[in-house]
């Protein structure tokens, strides 16, 4: 019973310190209200009417004349940059960058966002120090990020390795395929300046820094084999069906090729008859095909196509077998098989793209480096209508 007349008697003082921290925040607000001027509650009441443009310029005024609002500021400054006036942020934090009485935690913010500024303005070459001067601070990975892209952009293939290495370092993210694909870049100017051991270098560089690098095996096979060094080609090329077979589609014609040069057809037709059966695929199908209708006759090669369209039956397939039927197919049926294969082949063009795995951007051929979104091998090895049996996309 006393325990519950103390809480009893306890209830009323509470209320009272409510009551009185209430006055004090309504006083608090009241008095910082007052000290606004009316041109921001113009500009609030402009928003609330959907005026944005007119809101803006009322914000400008109080930004004007009350120096101490620096988030306003900050704020019009990324308003300005997101609708594309990029002069009037740059001014905006250029001015705040300017500025003596701002702490080091706001000096820091608006460097990064004239940074921003000069990167969406294109001006890369004044980005880039102002991304430099932000290591060591809150805005390091951003800013890192941005150094990335701004290297890439400007094809700087070994600063943009160091910032890749950093990266990794930093926030533990996996960049081996980025640098890898970096080292390949270098390796491709190396190479167009018949400078082919350091070529041959940087693919050994790549290989050291992802050992499934693709790219580096499908240029050092494509080098290879320009140099008359065909064995060699061959052994590259093979190689991928260990690192990586699904991309076995990128070597299958040139490394034919060159078991063809070394007069080793059968053992071509039945490496790529073999690679068909393993590792499904549109382009090994074809090749396939051709291989064996050169090599071993229309009935072996009808009978390759048939067998996979069974095994899978997918619109790709299906306008391979088409394809294939026009082969040997009777003079008096040629016509109709011919209508029906462009229907099919005309719906299957439609959707044989390919398609990153980031932004979703379309791609009619295959690419290292998406380029909408600027990833590295962000595309799978298949078209979408492959990966989704035939069916349209939603």
């Amino acid at each position: 019973m006393d325990f519950q007349v103390y809480w009893l008697l306890a209830l009323p003082v509470f209320f009272g310190l409510g009551w009185l921290a209430a006055r004090v925040d309504i006083r608090h607000l009241l008095t910082e209200s007052r000290a606004l001027p009316a041109s921001y509650f113009k500009g609030l009441n402009l928003l609330l009417n959907e005026q944005p443009d007119k809101a803006i310029e009322s914000f400008i005024e109080v930004a004007r004349a009350e120096q101490q609002t620096v988030e306003l500021q900050f704020a019009l400054g990324g308003l300005f940059r997101r609708r594309g006036e990029v002069d009037r942020a740059t001014r905006m934090h250029q001015n705040l960058v300017e500025r003596t009485d701002l702490g080091p935690q706001q000096r820091t913010e608006a460097l990064y966002e004239l940074a921003l500024d000069f990167l969406k303005a294109g001006l890369l070459d004044r980005a880039e120090p102002l991304f430099e001067k932000l290591k060591d601070s809150d805005y390091e990975e951003p800013a890192l990020h941005h150094l990335l892209d701004i290297h890439v952009t400007e094809k700087d293939w070994t600063r943009a390795i160091q910032v890749a290495r950093v990266l990794e370092q930093k926030t533990g993210e996996d960049r081996r395929g980025d640098m890898a694909n970096f080292y390949c870049e270098l390796a491709i100017l190396a190479h167009t300046r018949s400078q082919f051991e350091e070529a041959q270098d940087f693919l050994r560089q790549a290989l050291e820094t992802q050992r499934n690098c693709v790219r580096a095996y499908v240029l050092w096979g494509e080098w290879a084999f320009k140099a008359g060094q065909i064995e060699e080609a061959c052994t590259q090329w093979q190689e991928l069906e260990q690192r990586d077979p699904d991309y076995l589609f990128l070597v299958a014609r040139p490394l034919s090729d060159a078991l063809r040069q070394l007069g080793r057809v059968n053992e071509a037709v039945t490496l790529m008859q073999g690679w068909m059966e393993r590792y499904p695929n549109l382009d090994l199908l074809s090749l396939a095909f051709q291989l064996t209708l050169e090599v071993r006759g229309v009935e072996e090669a009808l009978r390759l196509v048939r067998a996979e369209l069974e095994r899978r039956p997918t619109l790709g397939n299906l306008d391979r077998f088409l394809e294939a039927q026009l082969v040997g197919v009777a003079p008096e049926l040629r016509a109709e098989v011919q209508r029906m294969r462009d229907i099919v082949h005309g719906h299957y063009e439609r959707l044989a793209f390919y398609q990153c795995r980031h932004c979703g951007f379309k791609a009619r051929t295959f690419h290292w480096h998406c380029p909408a979104c600027g990833n590295w091998d962000s595309y799978p090895p298949r078209r979408q209508v492959e990966t989704e049996g035939g069916a349209a996309p939603r």
